[in-house]
Formats: structure tokens, sequence, C-alpha cells
């Protein structure tokens, strides 16, 4: 039994570096446009890779699926309760909805949730990253291919043969990706009411 301190930290911790920005520490580091201020105002990686470039974008991508990754991965080494474990991925997930160092805002969470089921399930993390490409490759749309990639994550779950905690785990996650996006789930089924500059958010 692992101790209830033990998973309170850790839920904390994760909590705690899931809130890290990395879209806005990055684009203060290379002295580029603060994304909260600049295209669709978030701090995920697209809007950074979009008004900060190529370099800010992949780096604040790497952060955000690194914070996921490693909340997952220290579960996995330190607890061995699976529900105990999928509450600390799914808390770095959380801080990065709602950041504590952003007043309780924050980005979409694709990549960070991304990076958690890396970190307790490297092959479905690996699988849902395919799809997410895949879609993206397709459809030309990032939120189209995160929405697509994290409906079936409960799918893939199951397929895996995961247990019914885990794919509860997998429910709530994309719930709460699917819910982040609700204003490009309109733009994108309501092209007519689009005007140029909301197109290119539909993107984000």
């Amino acid at each position: 039994m692992d101790s209830p301190w033990l998973i309170g930290f850790l839920i904390l911790s994760s909590y705690l570096l899931g809130s890290i920005p990395f879209g806005v520490v990055v684009s203060r580091l290379l002295g580029a446009v603060d994304p909260r201020s600049a295209g669709s105002k978030n701090v995920g990686f697209t809007n950074v890779l979009r008004v900060s470039g190529k370099k800010a974008g992949i780096l604040t991508l790497l952060g955000d699926i690194g914070k996921g990754w490693l909340a997952g991965w220290v579960g996995t080494m330190l607890l061995h309760q699976e529900s105990a474990i999928l509450w600390v991925a799914l808390a770095s997930v959380i801080g990065h909805l709602h950041s504590a160092f952003l007043g309780f805002k924050g980005g979409k969470g694709v990549a960070t949730a991304l990076g958690a089921v890396l970190g307790v399930a490297p092959w479905i993390g690996l699988t849902l990253m395919g799809l997410w490409v895949g879609a993206v490759f397709l459809w030309k749309y990032s939120s189209g291919g995160a929405l697509f990639a994290f409906a079936m994550f409960p799918i893939v779950a199951l397929l895996f043969h995961r247990s019914w905690t885990f794919i509860g785990f997998a429910c709530v996650v994309s719930l709460l990706i699917w819910v982040r996006h609700k204003d490009n789930l309109v733009r994108l089924w309501c092209p007519k009411m689009q005007n140029p500059y909301m197109s290119n958010l539909a993107r984000s």
C-alpha cells in the first residue's frame, strides 16, 4: 500500500510541474513575443510556433511533453497502485490547464497529456502520437488532430487490454482536452462564421 503522504506530495508536485508555462518561459529566454499577447493568446506550442518561430515552438513542445512525461514516469517509479499513479499523471495535465503561475489559466493540455500518457503507458502514448501526427498530416489542423487522437484514447486503452481504472483515466483526459478545445470546435464546425483570422486560430 502506497503512503497517502507520498501520494499527496507527488500529486501536488506534479500539479506544480504541470503549471510551468514553458511557452512563456521559452519566449522570455529567447526574447520572443509573449504568447499571451499575440495570435490566439494561448501558451501552447502551436501559438508559440506561430508568433515566435520554430525554435521557440519546438522548445515549448518539448517542455510541455517533458513535464507530463516526468510526472507520469516518477509516479510509476515511486508508487504501486495504478489509481495513485494515474492521479499523479492527471495532476500534471490539470496544472497545465490551470497553471498556478498564470492565475489558474493555461494551455489546452494536448502536449502535456501526451507526455503524461507516455510516462505511464509508453506504447499507448506512442499510438496517440501517431494518430495525432497522422490526423494533422491528413486534415492540416493541429486541433483537429489532437481531438481525434484523444477521442480515440479510451478505445486505444481498451485495445491494449488496460484496466477499467486506466480506461476511466483515458476518458477523463479525453474529456478535459475536448472541453478545452470548445472554441476550436465551434470554428471547425461553423466555417461560414469564420473570418481569415479565426480560421487560423482553429489550427491552434
